[in-house]
């Protein structure tokens, strides 16, 4: 393999039904497993004892955990050189399931990915590695997570080269943690009694999947990209007149020149630029305007 390491297996999730023809769906993982002919193990059951001897059996020195479920102390503690895993953010920062998420949702101006030793409690190991990585103001998930899988990739190399080498000082988590919880499709709905700005880095946060939605004439719309409004003059220009000025927090009107959509906020108006009413396609929203009536 590439750089001369021997993967002795490939670990992965078991193969799940999906699509309308409900067929099995193989992880990339696997399909990527399977094109370079090595070993597959796909348990329904981390702890069960055939899987367990598969495992020993591989007699393999290290394991590299990535977007995989929390492991059982046999399996990670398995390896004498020990288990390390990467994570998107810089721990003890955004322990979780969704660091990506969390922190662009939080308005964060940096994060990064981290390699650290599994223990009991997740995302809680001594850290090996650590790299930064800036927070744009208008990164989304799709665009953060490109850049972070391609440093990570390269981080996990050389995580691995350091071990090989044993040039590593493992560190103990120092500061206050903060976490990133699942995402789920309650977490998802827009709350506009909030600032634009906190909405604006939700909305971001959340793009492009699984997406923050909000209710359109009562059918759920998800929204992909907005713009915060709040100078007078660029609201003067936008045709938001004074009528509008006072609607309630969480309604909408559509613009006087019928190609834009403001959402009123706690502090401001939000311009929705990319949405996907419930049932239709994902549009840009001039293009939405052209078929939707206004209530």
């Amino acid at each position: 393999m590439k750089n001369n390491y021997n993967i002795v297996a490939v670990i992965t999730a078991p193969d799940k039904p999906a699509g309308r023809g409900n067929e099995l769906h193989q992880s990339d993982v696997k399909k990527y497993a399977l094109a370079n002919n090595l070993p597959i193990l796909q348990p329904t059951n981390l702890k069960s004892p055939d899987f367990l001897e598969e495992l020993k059996k591989l007699n393999a020195d290290l394991q590299i955990v990535v977007a995989f479920r929390m492991l059982p102390e046999i399996v990670w503690s398995m390896p004498p050189k020990g288990t390390f895993n990467l994570h998107a953010s810089l721990l003890p920062k955004f322990r979780g399931a969704a660091p990506i998420n969390w922190a662009i949702i939080n308005g964060e101006t940096q994060t990064g990915v981290t390699t650290f030793f599994l223990q009991q409690e997740i995302d809680t190991g001594n850290i090996i590695l650590q790299q930064k990585e800036p927070i744009y103001k208008t990164d989304n998930v799709g665009d953060l997570y490109a850049r972070l899988m391609k440093i990570g990739a390269e981080l996990t190399l050389k995580t691995v080269q350091k071990i090989e080498k044993n040039d590593i000082q493992p560190q103990i988590q120092t500061g206050m943690p903060t976490h990133a919880p699942k995402i789920f499709r309650e977490t998802c709905q827009i709350d506009w009694d909030k600032t634009s700005k906190e909405i604006y880095n939700f909305v971001r946060g959340l793009s492009p999947y699984p997406a923050a939605w909000t209710t359109i004439k009562g059918k759920n719309c998800k929204i992909y990209a907005t713009e915060i409004i709040d100078d007078l003059e660029e609201i003067s220009e936008n045709n938001i007149n004074n009528s509008n000025k006072n609607i309630a927090i969480g309604e909408f009107f559509i613009a006087e020149n019928n190609k834009n959509i403001y959402f009123k906020t706690k502090d401001s108006f939000l311009k929705i630029k990319e949405l996907q009413l419930e049932g239709k396609k994902r549009l840009l929203v001039e293009e939405f305007l052209r078929g939707f009536k206004a209530p």
